[in-house]
C-alpha cells in the first residue's frame, strides 16, 4: 500500500516550520531532515531540502522549494479543539510572529499557512437538530475572528 503524505512547500524555513509545528501539537515530531546533495536553484549543497516530520499522528513532507509557490486558503490546517483554553492556545501561537487572525476560526501563521481551529462545540452546535439554534451559532460564528465559544452559546441559545 502507499505511503502518503501532505507535502507543504516553503521558500527556505522548512526546518523552522516544522519545528515550530511540532512543538504545538502532541503525538508530533520531526521524523528525518534530507539536506541537498548539490546546489540547487533555492540553495547549496548541504542545505535542508526537506524535513520530513509528524503533526498529531500524520505524516507530513516541508519542502525548501523557493519563492516561486505560497500558499493560500484553498488548503488549510483544520484543528478539532476541546474548549475555549485549548482554542485560544492555538489561536495564540498560530497567529504569533507575524500570523494573522481572519474570520470564522481561519487564521495564516507566519509562513502563510491558513489554519482552522474548530472548536468541537462549534460543531455540535451547527449540527443540532433544531436548526433554529443551529442557524443562530451560525449567524454568531459568521461575526467572529476567533471562535468565542461562551458567544455561540449565548446566540444558539437566544430565542
Amino acid at each position: 500500500m502507499p505511503s502518503i503524505a501532505t507535502c507543504l512547500w516553503f521558500d527556505k524555513q522548512a526546518e523552522e516550520a516544522a519545528n515550530f509545528y511540532v512543538s504545538l501539537f502532541p503525538d508530533s515530531r520531526i521524523d528525518k531532515i534530507d539536506r541537498s546533495p548539490a546546489d540547487y536553484p533555492n540553495g547549496k549543497a548541504g542545505d535542508v531540502l526537506v524535513v520530513e516530520f509528524t503533526l498529531g499522528g500524520r505524516p507530513f513532507i516541508a519542502l525548501n522549494g523557493g519563492p516561486e509557490f505560497t500558499f493560500d486558503e484553498a488548503i488549510s490546517m483544520s484543528v478539532s479543539v476541546e474548549g475555549q483554553a485549548e482554542t485560544d492556545r492555538y489561536w495564540e501561537a498560530l497567529t504569533a510572529d507575524g500570523g494573522q487572525p481572519s474570520v470564522c476560526g481561519w487564521l495564516k501563521d507566519r509562513y502563510g499557512l491558513s489554519w482552522q481551529i474548530v472548536p468541537k462545540e462549534l460543531t455540535r452546535l451547527l449540527s443540532d437538530s433544531d436548526r433554529d439554534r443551529a442557524k443562530r451559532a451560525m449567524e454568531a460564528m459568521m461575526k467572529m475572528g476567533k471562535i468565542d465559544i461562551a458567544e455561540l452559546q449565548r446566540a444558539a441559545d437566544a430565542a
